[in-house]
């Protein structure tokens, strides 16, 4: 089909949620995507942080492939060899007094799982997120959102739920009380435009939370799985929360999401108590088994990499800051980012926007970019800057 008829049986029959860029992809391969017209795209958007080893890497086509060939699929109401061998996988990258995993199929839904745990653990029923964070659009981790243009949509919220500054240890312990079960937050605040703060924020906030019997997790949707230049942005920090939530790059593309919590948790649940259908489907495990070992083959390259990107765009005239770490990158601008991601995707890379402020463009490349990409894309962005900027 053409373009022009793939967008307009899209608007028809599909519910009208997302704002989409006016193209239409059908393959894609490495750091690239094509559309149905043949248009290449460098894709410095990674499918929205997903494809973090590239598109249809052959380790894990090759993964899909053996596996649809045996099993498709079967639900937790039996073991798998190959669940069996990814919940491994996952436990091995994790922090040391992490333990044991439950599957699912999105970071919302891990999100979900996770607050819900930390309710139940402590038998409390307060949380306390970040304004400025994200943690999905079901109720409760939509209730935990720091962002008024997701909240706003849906009201009332779950009770319960209030909101510190990013970074200021001060306000979480005025918020905090005997009722509060769980601080939630992102690592790096990548819908409000790839913000970071302070390694000693993080660790000051991991010694209060345990001294006050609150429950520390991390939502690492996004920073999970290598973009820090670690497997998980709490190793970075060197920080070990109680849980920790991923999605988007786990499998390489297959729908999959996970809460991972320590063993002191972990002993307290119990049969019945939580579940998914489609959690730790065969094919998307082995996707998640296969993304692993090329992770690791990655993961020392990224920090290198990220930098670089950093230091080539910080250069630019109308660029005012460039935040985030390892790939995962803000770039502030002189100019509304709408207008600059439309004409980046003219000249055929794919970029995203934030969510909080009109002016940051945020990058989520492919853990396998490499410096010539990175410099085509600084000359275009450049060239850019000096026309609109």
């Amino acid at each position: 089909m053409k373009t022009e008829e793939i967008i307009k049986k899209e608007k028809r029959y599909q519910l009208q949620t997302y704002n989409k860029l006016p193209i239409a992809l059908v393959k894609g391969k490495g750091t690239k995507v094509w559309d149905s017209q043949g248009n290449e795209y460098i894709d410095f958007y990674g499918g929205h942080a997903v494809t973090a080893v590239g598109h249809c890497h052959p380790a894990i086509v090759e993964a899909i492939k053996k596996q649809s060939e045996k099993l498709l699929f079967y639900s937790n109401a039996v073991y798998s060899d190959i669940r069996a061998q990814a919940c491994e996988k996952v436990i091995e990258i994790s922090p040391k007094e992490i333990k044991k995993v439950f599957f699912c199929n999105s970071g919302s839904e891990a999100n979900e799982t996770a607050l819900k745990i930390a309710r139940r653990y402590t038998g409390k029923n307060e949380i306390i997120s970040m304004e400025g964070g994200f943690h999905g659009r079901t109720m409760a981790s939509l209730s935990a959102t720091g962002l008024s243009k997701y909240r706003r949509q849906v009201s009332p919220l779950l009770e319960g739920n209030y909101f510190a500054e990013f970074g200021n240890l001060e306000s979480i312990k005025n918020l905090a009380n005997e009722n509060t079960a769980a601080v939630i937050l992102e690592p790096v605040q990548s819908m409000a435009g790839m913000k970071t703060v302070p390694c000693d924020f993080f660790q000051g906030l991991r010694k209060y939370c345990y001294e006050n019997d609150i429950l520390l997790i991390f939502d690492e949707v996004q920073t999970g799985f290598g973009k820090t230049g670690k497997m998980f942005a709490s190793q970075y920090y060197n920080v070990s929360p109680d849980i920790i939530t991923c999605a988007k790059s786990i499998a390489g593309g297959m729908p999959m999401g996970a809460t991972l919590v320590s063993g002191e948790i972990a002993d307290t649940i119990s049969f019945g108590e939580h579940g998914s259908t489609f959690g730790g489907g065969p094919l998307a495990c082995a996707a998640l088994d296969a993304n692993i070992g090329v992770i690791k083959d990655l993961l020392n390259t990224v920090s290198k990499k990220g930098e670089y990107l950093k230091n080539r765009l910080s250069s630019i005239d109308g660029v005012k800051e460039v935040r985030g770490i390892g790939l995962l990158r803000g770039v502030k601008l002189n100019a509304d980012a709408k207008m600059i991601q439309y004409m980046l995707l003219k000249r055929g890379f794919i970029v995203g926007t934030a969510v909080s402020e009109h002016d940051v463009i945020r990058l989520m490349p492919p853990l396998i970019v490499g410096e010539s990409e990175i410099d085509k894309f600084y000359s275009n962005l450049k060239q850019i800057s000096k026309e609109m900027i």
